[in-house]
């Protein structure tokens, strides 16, 4: 069991590389949509760039850190098979499925922007990029507090994040509609 804390550190690293994926290729997206709209030749050499950047950020980053995150929890769980007896691993299984489907329908999101198919607004995309906060809280807090009960308050915690989150992204878009360099 000594290699059980670099299995632990091998996860962690992952989670967080994983999430460094999923906090900045919405952003990207935000771009590549505003990006679309602008008047050639600006609009194909902003898109053609920015798709590079999302591919190269998706496929070398996201998903490698996804499977790997995901490979090492795995092997986490195998080595301490009494955590999926713990009701609030339970929970955060849960919150890692809703990271996945997160996950996924980023994916289906970059694979339309990557084919020049803008169908989400890049307000819509701004909102999109919150929700690994979200997920992110949660499992944080399930995971520190190893408690199904407790995790309510961190729960509670992301709902106040996110109005005043809302709230940020009204007063933004305000701002922008005055100053549109902004």
């Amino acid at each position: 069991m000594e290699y059980y804390n670099y299995i632990k550190s091998l996860h962690l690293i992952f989670i967080v590389t994983w999430f460094a994926g999923l906090f900045y290729i919405p952003r990207l997206f935000v771009y590549q949509i505003e990006a679309s709209q602008k008047p050639s030749p600006e609009k194909e050499i902003l898109g053609k760039q920015l798709k590079l950047m999302a591919k190269r950020l998706w496929n070398i980053i996201t998903w490698p850190s996804a499977i790997l995150a995901t490979f090492f929890a795995i092997w986490l769980l195998i080595l301490q098979p009494f955590w999926l007896q713990q009701s609030w691993m339970h929970v955060k299984l849960g919150f890692v499925v809703l990271l996945i489907l997160y996950h996924l329908k980023t994916h289906q999101y970059y694979k339309q922007l990557q084919r020049d198919e803008v169908k989400k607004s890049s307000n819509f995309m701004r909102l999109w990029n919150e929700g690994a906060t979200f997920i992110l809280f949660a499992v944080v807090f399930l995971a520190i507090l190893k408690n199904a009960i407790n995790w309510i308050f961190g729960v509670v915690g992301i709902l106040v994040l996110g109005i005043l989150l809302m709230l940020g992204f009204k007063l933004y878009k305000r701002i922008r509609q005055q100053n549109p360099n902004a």
